[in-house]
């Protein structure tokens, strides 16, 4: 019989809206994602978008693709704790997975004014700190190199003629972006595609943990795409994505008391509002065995660690020799009060986990880098 909790994942009304000129590669019966009406999704812009996702061209020194932070055989994320721009700066954060990003209602670690994929293009192109593709005062050096074969034809097919700007070049970016969907683990095949024999007897032990009370995983990461930061044409708002997960509490000269360490307090930053303090987006669980490191820091190497995090309520560790206990912060979730499972049940937990991996995701050739194919031909 099958969980009443996976049949709970996708609140669906009807089945009936109609399907726009692009078709979404979704299984039947999932609701669309919202699309900015001034940027309509096309296969012309979604594959100009993949030409330009793995281009060096767009960095200033031409040494760095979009696709160097987020690689498709990490589901669009990175090896790394955190990434390193064109130019070689360190950045603060981890690379975030780009699975399903056409459903996020907010985008990066901590922003919750970034919406639209359009806007949040705008970080890593011109953004100066940290500096990623650095394109800043080289925007007429960078246009001038996509008049080159293929993309006259390219933005022909997607704009109707063939001069590349900015705007063109952050709205097809946005569309390849959309185009990314996952949905064909063996937890889809259990849950939506009626395969009783998808999942095994210790991922239904791990499928039953993971939903339950004692663990409390699925507030923070449920729906279909096992997050909160999920909105579509049936749901066009949700619940407020962020939260402190009790990561670190030390001692800062800005506050009388403790906080996240200053140089990345999350969510407060933008907010300026304290309460916002170590207040990250909690990101999808899909794909989530591809995409180690983990947290917005890259500071917990692999799942086994997560699952031990959670686990003891938060982390005590060790920062500029003095203790962090970030289970002790006041602004922690409330959600993250610890847990015991037993050996059996942990590694149930870590398989279920694993049951959320689409091979064919990180597989995909629609997703690949399209370059490869045009250089073997020169």
């Amino acid at each position: 019989m099958r969980c009443a909790m996976v049949l709970l994942l996708v609140m669906l009304a009807g089945c009936s809206d109609p399907r726009p000129a692009y078709q979404w590669p979704l299984p039947e019966g999932f609701p669309l994602p919202v699309v900015p009406v001034d940027n309509p999704m096309s296969a012309a812009k979604v594959e100009l978008g993949r030409y330009l996702f793995y281009d060096t061209a767009l960095s200033a020194n031409q040494q760095q693709s979009c696709a160097g932070c987020h690689q498709q055989q990490y589901a669009f994320a990175q090896p790394l704790k955190v990434s390193v721009g064109s130019s070689g700066q360190a950045h603060r954060r981890n690379a975030s997975a780009l699975v399903n990003i056409a459903y996020n209602n907010t985008l990066t670690w901590a922003h919750d004014g970034l919406t639209h994929i359009e806007s949040q293009l705008l970080i890593p192109l011109f953004g100066d700190n940290p500096v990623e593709l650095g394109a800043g005062g080289h925007e007429q050096q960078i246009l001038a190199r996509l008049t080159r074969a293929p993309y006259p034809a390219l933005f022909t097919a997607a704009f109707g003629d063939s001069q590349p700007d900015f705007h063109r070049v952050t709205a097809a970016l946005a569309s390849f972006s959309r185009s990314l969907l996952s949905f064909n683990s063996r937890f889809d095949r259990y849950a939506y595609q009626q395969d009783d024999s998808a999942l095994t007897e210790q991922e239904l032990l791990g499928l039953n943990l993971f939903f339950s009370e004692k663990l409390e995983c699925h507030h923070c990461h449920g729906g279909f795409n096992f997050t909160q930061a999920t909105s579509h044409q049936r749901q066009p708002l949700d619940r407020r994505p962020f939260h402190n997960t009790g990561l670190y509490y030390v001692s800062r000269a800005d506050l009388a008391d403790k906080g996240y360490p200053q140089h990345d307090t999350g969510l407060s930053e933008l907010s300026l509002n304290p309460a916002d303090d170590g207040r990250f987006r909690a990101p999808t669980l899909r794909n989530v065995a591809y995409t180690a490191p983990y947290m917005h820091d890259g500071s917990l190497a692999t799942l086994d660690d997560v699952v031990n995090f959670y686990a003891a309520g938060g982390l005590v560790s060790q920062l500029n020799g003095e203790t962090s206990d970030g289970r002790q912060h006041p602004g922690k979730s409330g959600f993250v009060r610890g847990f015991e499972l037993t050996a059996e049940e942990k590694q149930a937990l870590l398989a279920f986990l694993h049951s959320l991996s689409d091979e064919q995701f990180i597989t995909n050739p629609a997703y690949s880098n399209p370059w490869l194919a045009v250089n073997s031909e020169n």
